[in-house]
């Protein structure tokens, strides 16, 4: 379901930078419409290798991949966040802290459950 969702916000990057600008949201942060399709890209690419683990459950390859969009999904927040000061914490950026740090923690913990 978070791959569908995604798939939507990667869309919606392409119209308007509004919710790209929610998240990167610190005094003199720019958000441009070039990067607000940069991070749609991003954000369509982890969907899909999100979407192909969802349907390749079992496949460690697959399992690994999905893990490490997590991995990278919060180290880049994070970073915007707490090093490079492009983000504050508030609505737009606690909803993806909070999805991708309970996806990894909880994909991590069922990694016996699925992989074989």
């Amino acid at each position: 379901m978070l791959s569908v969702v995604s798939i939507g916000n990667s869309v919606q990057t392409y119209l308007t930078t509004s919710y790209t600008r929610r998240v990167y949201s610190a005094p003199d942060t720019t958000v441009t419409p070039l990067h607000a399709r940069t991070f749609g890209v991003y954000t369509a690419l982890a969907a899909i290798i999100r979407l192909y683990a969802a349907y390749n459950i079992n496949d460690a390859s697959m399992y690994q991949l999905a893990v490490w969009t997590y991995v990278v999904a919060l180290g880049h927040f994070y970073s915007e966040w707490l090093v490079f000061r492009t983000a504050r914490f508030g609505g737009g950026l606690v909803g993806p802290l909070v999805i991708s740090m309970t996806s990894l923690v909880w994909m991590v913990l069922q990694w016996s459950s699925y992989v074989r």
